[in-house]
């Protein structure tokens, strides 16, 4: 079983200098239920699908399968999804041993700046920026498939 264990920054101050890549980002749930998602998504010009199972206590860790597919099945797939669309960029952002996915959010959640940082442990040391904001690993409301549901705009 493949375990994904990340943990989640706001994000502060001018990361944008320090990206290596950006790549826009559009995604749907079709499945939005915490014990399971189910997501596809375009990324830059490829398509995927991912089911993330219910995160462990602390929200770092939980269960992740992902599968290439092609972009056109995702535009299809996106056609019944549940209502609300991620539309972000997601900037690579190199800090330490560690790159740091950084995703700027459009649409309904337009001022929102998340920094993910996947690790092998929960207990992994890694360099914090200075443009990495509080923690916010676990808070559920700043998960995407909730973000579709309740966006930035009405927080």
């Amino acid at each position: 079983m493949a375990q994904e264990i990340e943990r989640k920054f706001l994000v502060q101050g001018n990361y944008k200098a320090f990206s290596k890549k950006s790549t826009r980002i559009t995604q749907g749930y079709l499945s939005s239920v915490p014990e399971r998602t189910v997501r596809v998504r375009i990324k830059g010009d490829k398509g995927f699908i991912t089911i993330k199972g219910i995160g462990n206590a602390s929200g770092a860790s939980r269960y992740e399968w992902e599968k290439e597919i092609p972009v056109s099945e995702v535009d299809e797939l996106l056609k019944i999804c549940e209502p609300g669309v991620i539309d972000k960029t997601r900037y690579l952002v190199e800090a330490g041993a560690h790159t740091f996915e950084v995703d700027e959010f459009y649409g309904d959640n337009d001022g929102l700046v998340v920094a993910e940082i996947e690790l092998s442990s929960e207990d992994e040391t890694f360099e914090k920026p200075q443009w990495l904001g509080q923690e916010v690993t676990g808070d559920a409301k700043y998960y995407n498939s909730n973000l579709m549901k309740n966006p930035f705009k009405n927080w």
